[in-house]
């Protein structure tokens, strides 16, 4: 278990400010998901469009919950692959902002199986989880390179966990009569079709 002091980062996501933390597959921006203002602040440093819906990242399922609607095949799912490299397409609650999602009324969760990154959003909360580079741009595994992409004021916080070679989640629609593979990553579509 890594131990990191986290005050700094969770003292600046209360101030709206982003933070770069590890997850189970790469660095990710994360921002308070229920702060408008810092959301806009991620679609902005990372020159995103505002209708590229941005992921959402959380410490447990109860989470998942709190911000979208689940079926049993996505609880089936969860159970069987949260936290890990897994994202969930749910249909969101009124909970999150628009602009998180970008104008959508799905969202697209993950717990990820990182230990800093489980101990940063049981203590802060739900945050986004959107990979730590411009769009468009190489997607980097170490901090050093990270902070090239960006400008000095743009990040608050870098939490180091040093290098990060995952491969991204899979993402899986469950807001359709039929699960969808959006993106297979490590999970494969077969272990998915499996379990449901």
């Amino acid at each position: 278990m890594h131990r990191i002091d986290l005050s700094k980062a969770i003292a600046a996501l209360k101030d709206g400010n982003i933070v770069v933390y590890p997850t189970d597959t790469l660095y990710a921006l994360g921002a308070d998901i229920f702060n408008e203002k810092a959301v806009r602040k991620v679609f902005e440093i990372k020159k995103r469009p505002l209708d590229d819906s941005l992921s959402v990242a959380v410490s447990s399922f109860d989470d998942v919950e709190r911000i979208a609607f689940v079926n049993d095949d996505a609880r089936c799912l969860a159970e069987c692959f949260l936290p890990g490299p897994l994202t969930l397409v749910l249909n969101k609650k009124n909970s999150i902002s628009d602009v998180v999602t970008g104008g959508l009324d799905k969202v697209a969760v993950r717990i990820p199986a990182n230990d800093v990154a489980l101990d940063l959003l049981s203590r802060f909360g739900p945050l986004t989880a959107t990979s730590a580079n411009v769009h468009g741009m190489e997607t980097h595994h170490r901090i050093s390179d990270i902070k090239m992409q960006f400008k000095v004021d743009d990040i608050v916080v870098y939490i180091d966990y040093g290098g990060l070679e995952g491969l991204p989640s899979t993402i899986v629609d469950m807001t359709a009569e039929k699960p969808r593979i959006l993106r297979e990553g490590i999970i494969t579509e077969r272990e998915i079709l499996d379990v449901i």
